[in-house]
């Protein structure tokens, strides 16, 4: 559970069996030869609900949806990691979301709680079973509700329980970070993450020169590189100038190699993300070149994968630490914002060509 205490927002709900227009987002078409996605993979549609509740049942209305990285797996017929189902086509798509409950059939939850859910349906009204719902407290995130998708949720567990978990920063240890999607919803706060937790030299890989900028100037960065314009290999050398101790990785490709390329020995590589590796035909994680792979190897870099999922005891713990640096000032949270249902499609794939600054939102 992710819970540690509760809120509501008042809501009278809709009458009992009343029938509601509602809409949701299906899965339209698979992505096409180049495997990237388009917003007409998306299809929306207008459906009728009636909420004659089944016991442990409640109806939610939809605040924030999110969309992230690791959805373009399921996008493809089989998603290629035992924990992620498929998207099935012209069903309608789940994620993270965020809302209010509107009337309920479960003991757990009344009217107004606010919940959350790694399953949400892409739809603006929906039922849903008790049990796949958390119930939050909006003190946690200061009433900033979609923060529990993003800094305060899923995202913020994977940046500091992968840095805790898999990165082994050691205070007055004098280590440099380096971390790529380094803009992104993860990156952004696992950069933050690391300066906390003692690393010297944090240093961020990104794609535009507004995002490097922001990485520097608002989130405590060391320094940025813009892959697309400099040469990844030279900055690192100059920002890095003992080397690479944690690498997070978020991208893959030839970024990862570039960086391995200069970790230390003994050093960790904090498997998160591979999203230049997601429109391909390729196994999760991918496979390494094989220079990289014999560096690994002759420098003793650890490159373990990591699944959140796997470390959800210490789940409240961590989201309580993550809600006290927010409120302290010491991370600062970015999200982009996107109104409407209808527009889900469209940030999702902006947000696969990197369009977005930190976390990707859809507010319904």
């Amino acid at each position: 559970m992710l819970t540690i205490s509760f809120g509501r927002i008042p809501n009278s709900g809709p009458n009992i069996f009343e029938k509601m227009q509602v809409q949701r987002v299906v899965l339209n078409s698979r992505p096409g030869e180049n495997g990237v996605p388009v917003p007409e993979n998306f299809r929306l549609e207008d459906t009728t609900l009636v909420p004659d509740l089944k016991d442990g049942e409640v109806l939610v209305r939809t605040l924030y949806l999110s969309v992230d990285p690791y959805m373009r797996c399921r996008m493809n017929e089989d998603s290629g990691a035992e924990y992620l189902a498929s998207w099935q086509l012209s069903e309608c798509l789940d994620g993270g979301g965020v809302g209010v409950v509107q009337t309920s059939c479960c003991s757990t939850f009344t009217g107004g709680d606010v919940v959350t859910s790694f399953n949400w349906p892409w739809q603006t009204q929906a039922i849903v079973k008790g049990n796949a719902l958390q119930k939050v407290d909006p003190q946690l995130v200061d009433g900033h509700l979609s923060y529990f998708l993003g800094a305060v949720g899923l995202t913020g567990l994977t940046a500091l329980l992968g840095i805790r978990e898999k990165g082994h920063v050691t205070k007055g240890a004098n280590q440099t970070m380096v971390v790529s999607g380094a803009a992104g919803a993860c990156g952004s706060l696992a950069g933050q993450i690391g300066r906390l937790d003692g690393c010297v030299r944090v240093v961020g890989i990104c794609g535009s020169d507004e995002k490097c900028q922001t990485l520097k100037d608002d989130l405590g960065f060391s320094a940025a590189i813009n892959y697309r314009r400099e040469d990844v290999s030279a900055r690192l050398k100059e920002s890095c100038p003992d080397g690479v101790d944690v690498y997070f990785d978020n991208v893959g490709g030839p970024i990862s190699d570039a960086v391995i390329a200069q970790m230390n020995h003994g050093s960790h590589v904090v498997l998160c993300g591979q999203i230049s590796q997601y429109n391909k035909d390729v196994p999760y994680p991918p496979p390494l070149s094989a220079p990289t792979e014999e560096l690994l190897q002759s420098r003793g870099i650890t490159r373990e994968r990591f699944v959140v999922l796997s470390y959800m005891s210490k789940a409240e713990a961590a989201l309580c630490e993550l809600s006290q640096w927010i409120k302290s000032g010491q991370i600062k949270v970015l999200e982009t914002v996107v109104n409407g249902i209808e527009n889900i499609g469209g940030a999702f794939c902006s947000m696969m060509a990197g369009g977005n600054i930190g976390k990707q939102i859809v507010k319904i």
